[in-house]
């Protein structure tokens, strides 16, 4: 065989996964397609394209100054939008690879799922939420959509970022009533199980993790968590595995690492029962599921809900954390008002939205896009009276 034979061409990536995807799994030669049609690439199938094309997005980079929990100001170790999706994509590939479901899909749809997130994370979301209600609301997973649909200038003649109605499907989710100028991919009961899947390690990787931050911060104290059921299984499992020898710092990663393994391992052993009892054999089959077959098993799920609910009370709420909140809120609704009253402000590249969907929209499309550090140096330069204009 010559060198060129053993080049691996996207007809050669769309046959491999053909034999070695499961029946329920999105194949990439089976896509809907795009909103506008392209001719296909010689080595990357479809939804490896809409991996690429959301990585090299700016909406992508700009992800790195959005608020997980803690502002960029806080600290250089604390997760932020950017790591906290990085974490769940690979959360994401481990298990689409283990249920053999498309991995290139999962991890296009997570890398995508917050680039309509806010700044400030959910205090600025909970902000235009509550300012655009008499305007359609507001939603991350559909702003996210309209980033990917609208926003991203990349192609001649195709707004966006021109992704595959998979991709479309999984980001959106679901969302508010207000219209889309582009054609919505159609929804059925259910979304694909990689979509599931992106759902499934967000969660996980959010609980996680901001569980290790609380603790990093010293906000959460180990005695405070030593309660909660999935702590205590991850730190017996540690023990049994390591008795004695590690230091407080390593044993505290350990347990964590096991914490999500264990949540993983659960999630991928659940789904697998649960596509068994099923019966499903095709995609069609997985939408028309009366539930989602992508799942934690009804006591893990428990236990994950309590631990969410641990966070919110001890460390979402946290006097620390929810000055920063506070102070978030309202420099997100700020800004909107002083958009709101002057939308000449705006710039040049909102006059079209603003004429086809109307100010509103406009100036939350303008504010949902900023990034933490922008949207402070816009306040203080539109409202603060010691700057210079």
């Amino acid at each position: 065989m010559t060198r060129a034979g053993w080049v691996r061409t996207r007809e050669a990536g769309e046959k491999d996964e053909a034999e070695r995807l499961a029946p329920f799994a999105v194949r990439a030669a089976d896509s809907a397609g795009r909103v506008h049609s392209e001719e296909a690439h010689a080595y990357r199938t479809a939804f490896q394209r809409d991996r690429e094309r959301v990585l090299h997005s700016r909406a992508f980079r700009r992800l790195e100054y959005k608020t997980q929990v803690f502002v960029h100001h806080e600290g250089d170790h604390y997760r932020n939008r950017l790591t906290h999706t990085l974490e769940g994509a690979q959360i994401a590939r481990a298990v689409s690879r283990a249920l053999r479901l498309n991995e290139d899909l999962a991890e296009a749809v997570i890398l995508a799922h917050d680039l309509g997130h806010t700044p400030f994370g959910h205090a600025g979301e909970r902000v235009l939420g509550r300012l655009m209600q008499a305007d359609g609301g507001f939603d991350h997973n559909r702003q996210s959509l309209r980033v990917v649909d609208l926003f991203e200038e990349r192609y001649p003649g195709a707004p966006g970022l021109n992704l595959t109605a998979e991709t479309r499907e999984g980001i959106l989710k679901h969302g508010c009533s207000w219209e889309h100028p582009v054609e919505l991919p159609r929804l059925g009961r259910q979304r694909t199980l990689e979509a599931q899947v992106a759902d499934a390690a967000d969660e996980i990787a959010y609980v996680h993790h901001d569980l290790d931050d609380g603790l990093r911060a010293g906000i959460l104290s180990e005695q405070d968590v030593a309660e909660n059921v999935l702590w205590q299984r991850a730190t017996a499992e540690v023990e049994a595995r390591s008795p004695g020898g590690a230091g407080p710092a390593v044993l505290r990663a350990r347990v964590l690492t096991s914490l999500v393994n264990d949540l993983v391992t659960n999630l991928i052993e659940t789904s697998a029962a649960n596509l068994d009892a099923s019966g499903v054999c095709c995609v069609d089959e997985v939408r028309a599921s009366a539930n989602p077959l992508v799942a934690l098993s009804p006591s893990v799920a428990e236990e994950k809900l309590v631990l969410k609910r641990f966070l919110l009370e001890h460390f979402y709420q946290h006097p620390r954390v929810h000055r920063m909140t506070q102070t978030a809120e309202g420099a997100i609704a700020d800004l909107y008002r002083v958009y709101r009253a002057d939308p000449d402000l705006l710039p040049e590249w909102l006059r079209g939205r603003r004429q086809g969907e109307g100010d509103a929209r406009a100036v939350a499309d303008y504010v949902a896009g900023m990034t933490d550090r922008f949207a402070w140096a816009e306040h203080r330069r539109l409202l603060d009276p010691h700057e210079s204009r």
